[in-house]
């Protein structure tokens, strides 16, 4: 009995410490003073210290707990606290609210023609506007390579006086070298996101620079289609050849590196505060984001979402405020970024496909989709992983796959799947590590492509066709296969529609509130990209999601603002939605 209560003591004592240690674990915290009552930037950062004090006990602890000090666009801070300090904070009078840190995550040669602002047309609004020439866009993400041709400043005029922006020095990022009259400002916020992390970014496990320099490629591909210079002769491996440039080719851009190649790229809200608030004292015109959060949202949109505040701030200064919808679709209700004072994008397709002939051994030929550009390979052996006993699973569902280098050595794999994202690189690992030399994936058709690693041939077929290549396989003892290299095919008859990855309304918060707002290009889109991305080719890249979609919009709205310097953020985003198409240049509705 005895050993029975002391067991019992040791237990509720743990239990006792464990629970006190969790009240006094310190995760970082938004606290949210709101607009901000004078504009000298020190008084208010003194006021943060002092605020921050009363229930830290000096203004020594202050310091070392504090993160940022939000002083220009709005008042407020970020800093460590536990929970009974940020509940004691809370009751303060002044604060507004007082919010955990939430992470985010991250969500060309033709598209420009396809909306009709071809730079060769002898008058659209790009020529009116002088190409952005004068606006200044501000884009958070991942950074940018600064090296990149897209980013050339040659034949822009010097920097617009009203900049008081910086370029801030760091990791292989020289601001003497690397910023221009294109590139006019870069930082790098990493403080809150570091704080939540608990430890160093640990920049040997994945490339990673402490510096706006762009490891992931992201956000060079989202500046490059915003604002990036004419580069002519710009392909994939030879697909989608033409002169690839940003929608606002004369436009300046300030980087805020937010997001970090963390756990597939993070990024803080504490972070994204502190960029919005440099922002808006920078003097940026336009900012662009191709940032969300995770499903399911929150319903005080405006209370927990970094992006709500930091966006409503901006805009009431006048900043217009571009957000990608996220790529949760088809489903419904999972829009992202829909605080009614953003622009938040859908992304469509285009006028461009890339088929890639598949010619069975019995003389028919099939069109799939992919970016393969290898030579045309003699038939080959063609095998479906048949079922075997009573698991459905043994068949050739491709995020299931489990094969011997007896069945599949030196043969092209089919396989189907009913999953929206499965990794079709990952099954061609699969395939190739048994020895496979193709992968034909049948699954409903997602619009968006990317290229396998080495050229290995991967091609995206809808159910009718692997049906149809099933059907072959079973009807003979020695099926067989080639692939031909993909082709650009552009022009009327290809239908523009919603991508079926792009996340869709009606708006979970507020469905009264319409959104997504617009839809713009942003499937097998060409741009800019970090060289040390394993998509990259030369410095350029297709990628697809909102993330591409939103930086399309955000050249036109510097375009906008070029022409028209006084109108507001509401004005533009009236503009654009009252002039958009209903209908492709094929003259068919852009359906979903």
């Amino acid at each position: 009995m005895g050993n029975i209560k002391t067991s019992l003591f040791v237990l509720l004592y743990l239990v006792f410490v464990l629970n006190g240690l969790g009240l006094l674990m310190a995760k970082v915290h938004i606290v949210y003073l709101g607009e901000k009552r004078h504009d000298d930037p020190k008084l208010i950062t003194d006021s943060h210290h002092d605020i921050l004090a009363t229930v830290v006990g000096s203004k020594e602890v202050a310091s070392d707990l504090m993160v940022y000090s939000y002083k220009h666009g709005f008042s407020g801070f970020a800093a460590e606290l536990t929970e009974d300090q940020a509940q004691k904070l809370a009751d303060l009078p002044g604060v507004v609210r007082v919010i955990p840190n939430s992470i985010h995550k991250l969500q060309t040669t033709r598209s420009w023609d396809f909306l009709g602002l071809s730079s060769q047309a002898p008058t659209n609004v790009l020529h009116n506007s002088k190409m952005g020439n004068g606006v200044i866009i501000g884009v958070l993400d991942t950074g940018i390579w600064p090296e990149s041709k897209s980013f050339s400043d040659e034949g822009l005029e010097p920097i617009p006086s009203r900049w008081k922006g910086v370029c801030q020095s760091g990791d292989h990022f020289d601001p003497s070298i690397h910023c221009n009259r294109k590139i006019i400002g870069a930082r790098w916020f990493i403080d809150g996101l570091l704080a939540e992390y608990g430890k160093p970014l640990n920049a040997s496990e994945k490339p990673e620079y402490l510096s706006p320099r762009d490891a992931n490629g992201h956000g060079t591909h989202t500046a490059s289609t915003a604002a990036g210079s004419f580069v002519h002769n710009v392909s994939y491996k030879g697909l989608g050849l033409g002169s690839v440039r940003g929608g606002a080719p004369c436009a300046r851009l300030a980087i805020y590196k937010v997001c970090w190649d963390l756990l597939g790229g993070q990024c803080s809200s504490a972070d994204i505060l502190k960029a919005f608030d440099e922002a808006i004292h920078d003097g940026v015109d336009v900012l662009s984001l191709s940032i969300g959060y995770s499903i399911p949202l929150f319903p005080d949109v405006d209370e927990r979402d970094g992006i709500a505040t930091g966006s409503f701030h901006a805009v009431t200064r006048g900043i217009t405020v571009v957000c990608g919808a996220a790529n949760d679709g088809p489903s419904a209700q999972t829009v992202q970024n829909s605080a009614p004072w953003i622009i938040t994008v859908a992304a469509n397709t285009i006028d461009r496909t890339f088929p890639t002939p598949i010619i069975l051994g019995n003389n028919k030929t099939l069109l799939g989709q992919a970016l393969y550009t290898g030579k045309n390979n003699d038939f080959t052996g063609l095998v479906y992983p048949e079922a075997t006993g009573l698991d459905p699973n043994a068949a050739g569902v491709c995020q299931n796959l489990s094969l011997t280098a007896t069945e599949v050595a030196g043969k092209v794999v089919l396989c189907f799947t009913s999953v929206v994202r499965v990794s079709i690189t990952s099954t061609a690992a699969v395939v190739q590590e048994a020895g496979g030399v193709g992968l034909i994936v049948a699954k409903n058709p997602r619009d968006a492509i990317l290229p396998c690693p080495e050229n290995f041939p991967c091609v995206e077929v809808d159910y009718e066709i692997g049906t149809q290549i099933l059907f072959y396989i079973r009807s003979t003892s020695y099926p067989m296969i080639k692939f031909s290299p993909s082709r650009t095919l552009v022009g009327k008859p290809l239908l523009a529609k919603v991508a079926f990855f792009s996340s869709r309304g009606p708006n979970s918060i507020a469905p009264a509130i319409l959104k997504p707002d617009i839809s713009a290009p942003g499937v097998n889109i060409l741009a800019a990209t970090s060289p040390l991305n394993s998509l990259s080719d030369n410095g350029y890249a297709i990628f697809s999601g909102t993330s591409m979609a939103a930086p399309h919009v955000s050249g036109i709205v510097a375009l906008l603002k070029a022409l028209h310097p006084e109108w507001s953020p509401a004005a533009i985003k009236s503009a654009l939605v009252t002039t958009a198409w209903i209908t492709g240049p094929s003259g068919f509705p852009i359906f979903a």
